[in-house]
Formats: structure tokens, C-alpha cells, sequence
């Protein structure tokens, strides 16, 4: 950090600062050499400088020759003064972040720094143990005037405070450490939050006119939710209102959803109670309306979540290890003598075997080949995942809802080997899973196979069995990623839960449960049906029945036979391109023929113009195929940071239609706020000509957008805003929208500081923003930028860390001070300068500056008038005082510059200085 930053993060660093610079500026007009020393990081040891440095001062060559020097400089010889006190610190452990906690320093001595104290809440949130033990050391951690060292109790341990960033860093050798995973983050740690409700809201209105009529359609999406501890209430709605020329309006409103949840961290686990999904591991996931309580990977370490396998070896002195997958290095650490394990290892996609190489302090190298491929249900030797659901079927195609029990469970047994199981039961149905995934050096296989019972009403029971196999390999010698290949066959008499309890409904309303929808569009005179018949129309045409509430209403269920499933990604060499495949095969009991959608594609880049091929087959919605053709590549048209970007696309689908489309897109603003874009487009089959405009603005508070279009024959034009509002004991706080788990910042006075964790946003006029995103249970690193700040306005800090819940509202502090900038010239009664390193203190005894040369002094968080004190000590170590009254002109505004006056300071005897507590 430099001196500038620190200087401007924390007052201390800069009232040492300017004394350190006078005292400088006069070394230099001397020819004396300047001493070296570091402004940023402070070393809170006894014998340490509090800036890792040491700086002798020759006290005669400064103003007065020692007549109106202090003594007591010794502080700044040693950089920045620590002083005691209670400071809330963020604490790390060998890097890695602990929480953000208060740690109390005391001075050994009275010109030392002070030095941080440990206590037993902080010896278990770093969770160490002391390796010094006994009824002495728990006597001294338990002292409130004591003051233990770390390296009193752990060996080679030791403490070093950065003031600047309010950070202490512990050092502590691995072999007095309980091994972590990286990216592990002290659950006593985690941040529920402060009681808040949180409302986002998405709204748009959208009008098009054609051939005289005209047509407005508004969209409100809502979502709320407010948080009390670790519980969370959440509700998700829709509100529609649509008008036009020549029909009555429609107002429609929708609940989507409304559930309470908690997190259950000693179970590692999600209670969940009211609407969710079931995960979809091992059965496939469905809505349920009811109760559900599963494993939350997220409150695992990044390390540990997915699937990589152990790594297991023998060093046979302090070696280096490094794994290579793919030609690329993703892990090294240094190992002691004897056998070793590695088994946080992020999760690097689908596959590639893990090259494990051994360098020993001597040179001799030895490796091993650790097999890596994987498959979604994968899981890294040791761990359990569980998921318990009970409830409703929440299907809104039926409108029965019969009620639901699942159980699941998956366990990795070693790095080969996971094994799974599952029940589930409904009314008339019943089904057992059980599998397993293998990891081989021929690729990833998952296997499992379910038993299924349905009873349907005047059918009878359906018995049956569906198989299921997953693949993955990674083929590194020609680049080739075969993502997933999965395959599924279904027996006769095998019914899914949802098919099932379909079948079991149009049984019930007297429908032929298992009859289908057919395949083809039908077309009158080679136009498809639909665009010349009514609703009415269709549904008879199809077999199937009409109602004003669902227009194409399907009846029966399609059972199916067989699904197959690819994805294939092939890198063409370093220059080449890529070519990528997705499909899909589907085949039914009760239909004839397969069900085929594909999407196959290049993409490449020549300079900075990226383009790209694809062909594609998909299903339409009422029936039939819809195969196209597409084309489309970018430019951007400079080199600077908003430059804009052009777009071309050409489509061309089976039925002869041709599109051709350009697009030019671009941002404008600091941090990128605003943006535009154009679009011109031609088209086939009387689509003709059109052109449209949109316009986007990020503000701190809300997003706004806006466009507008013509073509042939109509006209479209459309406004929308989306952001989020929060209500919490601070009061009403606007913001961009919103995840699941978002913080509030807090800063008092730094109204329009931006928030450089999220670009575009600043806060506001209360002190607060809304910071739209973090992720749960990890680390979070929150800055404010303090450029543009009042000059009046001071922060202790600029960043904070925070490891939220997830769902948490978690309110950050950043602690400032506001008051007016003062430039002092202090003299004494006798008219001689106030001594160089005297301390001024307001009325409340908090240090404001450090006298300078020729009694020049800055100073900051001055109030509007009031008196000020000057103490000092003589040569002879006798205490000495001065005070000056001041009335600053014009203080009722902020101050955007520095203020000055003349100061004539009373002497006056004064007991010992004052010692101002630390704070953050």
C-alpha cells in the first residue's frame, strides 16, 4: 500500500505522516540522508517497528535545536504509533481470513507500540491450541490486565497488525495447525444478518400498433421476502394487465410462490417449508408444496464442492507437489517427509487425468497418474448427501394435488466409487432407486436402475423398471470433451412420479390416461392449421378438449421409451476454432417414430472479429420441426473502453423464411451505466423491413430501460424498471435488483462514495447502499472508494470482509468521522511555534493532529468552534500544556477546502497526555 493510500484511509498514518514529512523536508535542505522506512504495514510486536522500519531523528537539526522539540518522538521512530485500546479487526490465519472480531492491544512500555493480546475467543475462532498449557497460561488468558502474546503460547507464532487496513495477520507453523481446506470459512463466522425486508420488483409496459389497432401489455414481477435471525420468508408474484383497441382489459394476478426457509448449519443442511423444487440428484426434480430438509453444498468450502478425487503419495524429504491436468498446473504445496493427502482440490470440470509429481529437496522427481473424470453424481470420497421432501405435488396442469414422500441419500466411498438410493411414494405410486458412479481411467460412469408400481384408475397397474447410464471422458490428446452421454430405457410398464399422477388425473376426469398429442402440424393449404383455425378448432382437430383457461389443453401423456442425451465440445488446435454438438432422442411406448432436436456449431475468431455457424432442429410448440440455419459474427469498432460493438445474424429456417439482422451495441458512462444499442433487420415472407432503438440506464437506485421500433406495418415501443427496496432499522434504502443474499452498506457521511465491489453503485444520502450480490458462506470483500469524499469526512476503513448466510441481509459498517479540514498555525504566548510532535485533542481527549514544523499543523474532524489542547513533553520528561479557542467562518456548510487560522496557544501544566482507545 502506498503512503498516499494509507494516508488517506486512516488519520493516524496521516497526522505521522506530515510530522515525518517536516521533519524531512528539513533533513533534505540539510543534504542529511532520509531514513527509509514503510508506511503501510505495521508490525505489532514488542521489538518491531509499527512500520516495519526504524528511523533515528538527530533532534538538533530540527526548528528550535530541541528549545521546542517534545521528547517524546521516540513513537515516531517507529513509524505509525499503535495505541492502546479495543480494535475491530478483520483476522487472518496464514492468509486465509478468520472473522472480524475486537482484539485488545496494551503497551509494554510507555514509548513502545502496543502490541495485540490474545484471548481465549480468539485462540478458538483462528481454532488453534496452545501448545503451552497449564493452570498459569489459562490464568494469564483469563486476566483482563494481562497481556499473552501468541508466541507465549504457540511456538514461532506471531502477531503483526496492518493499521491501515484495520487487518492482523497471524503466522502459525503448519504443524501446530489443524489442516483446512483452502477456501474454509469459520461457520462461527458466518453473518445471519440484521431483521430486514427486502422487495424487488421488475416492471414493464410494452405497446404495439398495427393496421390501426393497437395493443398494451404491463408486466409487474414481485419479489419479497423479510428475514428474522436464520429464518427467511419468501414470496414470489406476478401482476398482468392487458388492453387494447376494441377489447375489455384483463388484470391478472399470480402467486408463484411462498415458502419459509432456514439454514441448519450443524447439519450442513436446508430447512425448507412451504414451495420449493426437489434437487433432481438422483430422481428427477419436481415442485412440491410441503416440507423439505437437504444438504447445502454451499456452506462447503469451494475446495470441496463437486467431485475431485484424493490425492494420496509419499515425500521422503520437504517436498514440492504439483498436479497437472491437461498441461495445466491447478494445485502446488509443499509437503513434510512421510505420507501425504491432498483432498482440496477444486473441481475442474467433467474430467482429465491428474498428473502428481513429487520434487524432493535432493532433485529426484517421482510421479503418479490419479485418474479424474466424473459425472453429475459424482462425490468426493467422504462426503454425504441427504434430501428429505414430504408434501404436495405442486403441478399446475393438475388440478388435484396428491400428496408426496421422498427420501435420497449419496455417499462418496472412495475416489472411484460413489454409491446412491432412493424412495419415493404418492398416492397409487411407489418407486426404488439405487446406483452408483465410477471413476475409471477409461472415463466416468454412473449406472442405476428404478423400480416403479402405479396404480391407475380403470387400468389396472403398470410394473417396470427404467435403466439409466451417464459417461463423461475428457480425451486431452485431441482436445476432445464428451461432456455428458446419457441414455435411458424405460420397460413398458414403468411410469415416472409425474407421469403417473398425470395418468391417475385424466383417469379420475374420465380421459384416456395414456393416449397422445399427435406429432405433425397439420396445414391447409401448406399453411400450418393453427394460423387459420380458432382454439376451439384446434383442440377438436387434435383430439384434445378446449377451455377458456388453457387454450391447447394436452390429453394423456406421451410414455416414454427411450432418451438419449450428448454433448461434445472438440477444440480444433491452438487456432482452429471449436466445434460443439447437442442432442437429443426421444422415443415413446405408445407413439410411433423418434423425437429428435439437435443444435450442431463452429466457432472461431480471425483478429478481433468473432463469428460463428450453427444448424438446428427443434420442436414447435403446437407440433412439427423447426429446422434453421444460422450465421452471426462481432466486431468491436476501437480500442478504448467504451467502444461499441456490430453485430450481423442470418437465419434461415425450413419454411423458407430468411432473416438478416445487424446490431450495434455500446456502453457509456464510468462504469458503464448507460447503455444504447440499434438494430436494422430484414426479412422474407412479407416480414420486410425494421428498425428498433433501446436505451438503458444503471442508476445506484434502479435500472431503466426503454425502446422503441418500426417495421412493416406496425409499430412497438416499451419502458421498463427493475430494482429492489430495502427496509431496515436504518430506514429505506433503494437499490439495483437483487440476489438471495445481499449487504447494506453503512457509512455515514460518504454520501456519493462508490462501492467498488459493485460497479455503479454509491451511496446515498442516509449513508446506506445496497450491495446486490454475495456469495453465502465465503468470503466477501466489500470497498468503498473514498475519492470525492468531503474533505470533512474521514473513514477509519475503506474495506471489510463479510461471510453471509445464504438469504442473509448482513449489515457492513464502515465507521467515519465527520468535521471541517483546519490548517493551524499554533504559536505560543512568547510567539515561538508550538514544539514539533506536540499532540492536539479536542474537548473529547480524541487526537486530532501532530504539530509540525514551525507549528504548522493539519487537522481533521474539527467541529464548527469549540477549544482545542496542545501537550507536549519537555526535554526533562515534565509535562506541559497549551489551549486556543477557534471559531471556523462558514462552518455551517461542508467544507470543500481546507480552512486556515492563527492560533495563539495558552501555556498551561498538564497531567500525563491522554491516550485515545483504538477504535475501528
Amino acid at each position: 500500500m502506498t503512503l498516499r493510500r494509507a494516508m488517506r484511509r486512516h488519520p493516524t498514518v496521516r497526522h505521522a505522516a506530515l510530522a515525518v514529512a517536516c521533519g524531512l523536508a528539513l533533513a533534505a535542505a540539510t543534504g542529511c540522508p532520509c531514513p527509509a522506512w514503510a508506511a503501510g504495514t505495521a508490525d505489532a510486536s514488542p521489538d518491531a517497528s509499527a512500520s516495519g522500519g526504524f528511523a533515528n531523528f538527530d533532534r538538533s537539526m530540527l526548528a528550535g535545536a530541541g528549545q521546542g522539540t517534545t521528547t517524546d518522538l521516540s513513537r515516531f521512530e517507529h513509524g505509525n504509533p499503535v495505541l492502546p485500546g479495543i480494535y475491530n479487526l478483520d483476522v487472518y490465519l496464514n492468509q486465509n481470513w478468520v472473522g472480524r472480531m475486537d482484539v485488545r492491544f496494551s503497551a509494554p512500555s510507555k514509548d513502545a507500540n502496543a502490541v495485540p493480546c490474545v484471548s481465549t475467543e480468539l485462540l478458538d475462532r483462528m481454532g488453534l491450541v496452545p501448545a503451552k498449557t497449564g493452570a498459569e497460561a489459562a490464568a494469564r488468558l483469563s486476566s483482563p490486565s494481562d497481556c499473552v502474546s501468541l508466541g507465549d503460547l504457540i511456538p514461532g507464532a506471531t502477531l503483526s497488525f496492518d493499521m491501515p487496513s484495520l487487518r492482523m495477520d497471524a503466522s502459525v507453523p503448519q504443524i501446530y495447525m489443524n489442516q483446512r481446506p483452502r477456501g474454509w470459512v469459520n461457520p462461527s463466522s458466518w453473518d445471519a444478518g440484521v431483521p430486514a425486508f427486502l422487495l424487488n420488483y421488475n416492471l414493464n409496459s410494452y405497446r404495439t400498433t398495427s393496421n390501426g389497432r393497437d395493443q398494451t401489455s404491463t408486466y409487474l414481477g414481485l419479489r419479497s421476502g423479510f428475514n428474522i435471525g436464520l429464518w427467511q420468508f419468501r414470496q414470489d408474484s406476478t401482476a398482468t394487465l392487458q388492453s387494447g383497441t376494441g377489447q375489455p382489459s384483463q388484470r391478472h394476478w399470480h402467486n408463484i410462490d411462498t415458502y419459509v426457509q432456514r439454514a441448519l448449519p450443524g447439519l450442513g443442511a436446508e430447512l425448507s417449508v412451504g414451495d420449493s423444487y426437489t434437487d433432481g440428484a438422483v430422481f428427477d426434480s419436481y415442485a412440491l408444496r410441503g416440507v423439505q430438509l437437504g444438504t447445502d453444498d454451499r456452506m462447503l468450502p469451494q475446495s470441496l464442492r463437486g467431485y475431485a478425487p484424493v490425492v494420496r503419495g509419499v515425500a521422503y524429504t520437504n517436498a514440492k507437489v504439483t498436479v497437472t491436468q491437461n498441461g495445466v498446473q491447478i494445485y502446488q504445496t509443499t509437503v513434510a517427509p512421510g505420507p501425504f493427502v491432498i483432498d482440496d482440490l477444486y473441481p475442474t470440470g467433467y474430467g482429465g487425468d491428474l498428473i502428481v509429481n513429487v520434487t524432493e529437496a535432493d532433485g529426484r522427481q517421482h510421479s503418479v497418474t490419479v485418474p479424474y473424470a466424473s459425472v453429475a453424481q459424482s462425490l468426493r470420497p467422504g462426503v454425504t448427501r441427504f434430501d428429505i421432501a414430504a408434501g404436495q405435488l405442486r403441478d399446475t396442469t393438475l388440478q388435484d394435488r396428491p400428496n408426496v414422500v421422498q427420501a435420497t441419500v449419496q455417499h462418496g466411498f472412495t475416489n472411484r466409487l460413489t454409491g446412491y438410493a432412493g424412495v419415493q411414494g404418492s398416492e397409487g405410486y411407489a418407486a426404488a432407486l439405487v446406483g452408483g458412479a465410477f471413476n475409471t481411467r477409461f472415463g466416468a460412469l454412473a449406472l442405476d436402475i428404478t423400480q416403479a408400481h402405479a396404480s391407475i384408475p380403470g387400468h389396472g397397474t403398470y410394473d417396470g423398471q427404467s435403466f439409466r447410464i451417464s459417461y463423461s471422458k475428457i480425451i486431452p490428446e485431441t482436445n476432445t470433451s464428451l461432456s455428458v452421454a446419457a441414455d435411458r430405457y424405460s420397460t413398458s410398464g414403468f411410469l415416472s412420479l409425474g407421469d403417473a399422477e398425470t395418468a391417475r388425473y385424466y383417469a379420475n376426469h374420465g380421459m384416456d390416461a395414456l393416449q397422445y398429442q399427435p406429432s405433425n402440424v397439420q396445414t391447409i393449404d401448406g399453411l400450418p392449421v393453427q394460423s387459420l383455425l380458432t382454439p376451439a378448432q384446434l383442440a377438436a382437430l387434435s383430439g384434445t378438449v378446449y377451455n377458456n383457461s388453457n387454450l391447447y389443453t394436452a390429453r394423456g401423456l406421451l410414455q416414454q421409451r427411450n432418451r438419449f442425451t450428448l454433448t461434445l465440445n472438440q477444440q480444433l488446435g491452438q487456432s482452429g476454432g471449436s466445434l460443439y454438438a447437442n442432442a437429443t432422442i426421444n422415443s415413446y411406448w405408445n407413439r410411433g417414430g423418434n423425437d429428435t432436436q439437435f443444435q450442431v456449431g463452429y466457432d472461431n475468431h480471425f483478429g478481433r472479429l468473432t463469428y460463428g455457424v450453427s444448424v438446428s432442429r427443434g420442436r414447435m410448440a403446437l407440433g412439427g420441426y423447426d429446422n434453421q440455419v444460422s450465421f452471426n459474427a462481432s466486431l468491436p469498432l476501437g480500442n478504448s473502453a467504451h467502444t461499441p460493438s456490430i453485430s450481423f445474424n442470418l437465419d434461415h429456417d425450413t419454411s423458407g423464411g430468411t432473416q438478416e439482422q445487424a446490431t450495434l451495441n455500446g456502453t457509456l458512462g464510468q462504469w458503464n451505466q448507460f447503455t444504447y444499442g440499434a438494430t436494422a433487420s430484414h426479412g422474407g415472407n412479407d416480414i420486410g423491413n425494421a428498425y428498433s432503438v433501446n436505451a438503458g440506464y444503471n442508476s445506484p437506485y434502479a435500472t431503466f430501460n426503454a425502446s422503441v421500433g418500426n417495421g412493416s406495418g406496425y409499430s412497438q415501443a416499451s419502458v421498463g424498471a427493475s430494482g429492489a427496496v430495502a427496509i431496515h432499522a436504518g430506514g429505506i434504502t433503494f437499490g439495483q435488483s437483487t440476489g438471495d443474499t445481499v449487504a447494506i452498506v453503512h457509512a455515514p457521511g460518504a454520501a456519493g462514495a462508490h462501492i467498488l465491489s459493485a460497479p455503479g453503485l454509491s451511496v446515498d444520502r442516509a449513508g446506506y447502499a445496497l450491495v446486490p450480490y454475495l456469495t453465502p458462506y465465503q468470503l466477501d470483500t466489500i470497498q468503498i472508494d473514498p475519492q470525492g469524499l468531503p474533505l470533512g469526512v474521514q473513514m477509519d476503513a475503506t474495506s471489510a470482509q463479510v461471510a453471509p448466510y445464504a438469504g442473509a441481509v448482513v449489515m457492513v459498517d464502515f465507521k467515519s468521522k465527520s468535521g471541517h479540514p483546519l490548517i493551524a498555525r499554533i504559536r505560543l504566548s512568547d510567539g515561538t511555534p508550538a514544539p514539533f510532535g506536540a499532540q492536539v485533542f479536542n474537548a473529547k481527549n480524541e487526537a486530532l493532529g501532530v504539530v509540525g514544523q514551525a507549528g504548522m499543523t493539519l487537522l481533521r474532524g474539527v467541529g464548527p468552534s469549540g477549544e482545542l489542547n496542545v501537550q507536549w513533553d519537555d526535554e526533562q520528561g515534565v509535562a506541559h500544556a497549551c489551549a486556543f479557542p477557534y471559531t471556523l467562518p462558514g462552518s455551517g456548510k461542508a467544507a470543500a477546502a481546507y480552512q486556515q487560522i492563527q492560533a495563539t496557544c495558552v501555556v498551561r501544566h498538564a497531567a500525563a497526555q491522554p491516550q485515545k482507545e483504538g477504535g475501528a
